[in-house]
């Protein structure tokens, strides 16, 4: 009998709603790459609250087992006939990040071309596999608010992940930030270019002591009561307050509220890619990363992510 070449993987796939204790880690057929399509070995996996939170409960028009993992780095290892990635012609052993995609928690994968750019070389896989999902969160973050040169604005969880993309974004515009964090977490915002503030009681006269003038968005990573009323108080005009959290709140108060399921929000995040790249290659935006995990061991990041402030992204490597 002929020898099966067939190329097998590992990866992760939630069976129906649940934990991710729930998941499976299973091994199966890795398909190869039919055109529109490329199969990537995957260095480092990105962990984002998102891979989680979308399986947790059963939701309309998810059907189920659902592979784990929106974005990658790695290496294509196969390319469909007549092909490009998103950043144009690309061959096998190229070096690539892709975001959007589904099953990244995974040895090898086969994606759609389109989603994949080359990886820059600034970043390791592990902070590549991190730049995209807090980098277009950010972006849609100061787009959507209109955030302009010379401004002043409040971002709340300045110290997460998707805030100190927003601090490095605002500050490449001239944008003043002011930043809610907890008192440890201070000098990140610090680093980064924004002015900490501690959230708490009394937090809305301690950003007008900071803010000596008018603060003229409010953007909220967070999501908490404090976060909304806050810049309820500050923000004259409630369509400069955008909210990737509180969707109730911001149902009930008339503020903007995005997530990558959103049509809009998704076109916008994939437009915005190659320049988050670009930034990334020349050194202006980078992403700080805490600790990696085996790939075998995602369910036990998930829990190190969701005890809080993990200090940096969190990456699984196969």
């Amino acid at each position: 009998m002929p020898e099966d070449t067939t190329l097998r993987a590992r990866h992760w796939v939630a069976p129906g709603p649940g934990e991710p204790s729930t998941w499976d880690f299973v091994e199966e057929a890795v398909p190869d790459p039919q055109e529109g399509e490329i199969t990537v070995r995957v260095r480092a996996a990105g962990v984002n609250p998102a891979d989680a939170k979308h399986i947790a409960v059963p939701r309309e028009g998810v059907e189920f087992p659902v592979p784990i993992g929106y974005e990658i780095s790695g290496e294509i290892v196969a390319i469909g006939q007549n092909t490009r990635i998103g950043s144009g012609e690309a061959r096998v052993g190229d070096e690539i990040v892709a975001f959007r995609v589904r099953g990244g928690y995974a040895e090898t994968v086969t994606i759609p071309a389109e989603k994949a750019f080359i990886k820059p070389t600034t970043l390791s896989h592990a902070e590549a596999a991190n730049l995209l999902l807090a980098g277009t969160t950010a972006a849609e973050m100061l787009w959507v608010t209109g955030v302009a040169p010379g401004e002043t604005v409040l971002l709340h969880g300045a110290s997460g992940a998707v805030g100190v993309s927003v601090l490095q974004q605002a500050a490449l515009r001239g944008v003043r930030v002011i930043g809610t964090a907890s008192a440890a977490r201070a000098d990140v915002v610090r680093e980064f270019g924004g002015l900490p503030v501690e959230y708490g009681p009394g937090l809305g006269d301690r950003v007008r002591d900071l803010a000596d003038g008018m603060v003229a968005a409010a953007l909220d990573a967070v999501g908490t009561d404090e976060a909304v009323d806050v810049s309820l108080d500050l923000v004259r005009d409630r369509r400069r307050i955008v909210t990737i959290a509180a969707f109730g709140r911001a149902e009930d108060e008339g503020i903007i509220a995005i997530a990558g399921s959103m049509p809009e929000s998704a076109r916008f995040r994939d437009e915005v890619r190659p320049d988050l790249i670009a930034l990334a290659q020349s050194g202006d935006l980078v992403v700080p990363v805490a600790k990696t995990f085996p790939l075998a061991e995602a369910p036990a990041a998930l829990e190190f992510l969701a005890g809080g402030h993990p200090g940096g992204k969190l990456a699984l490597i196969p």
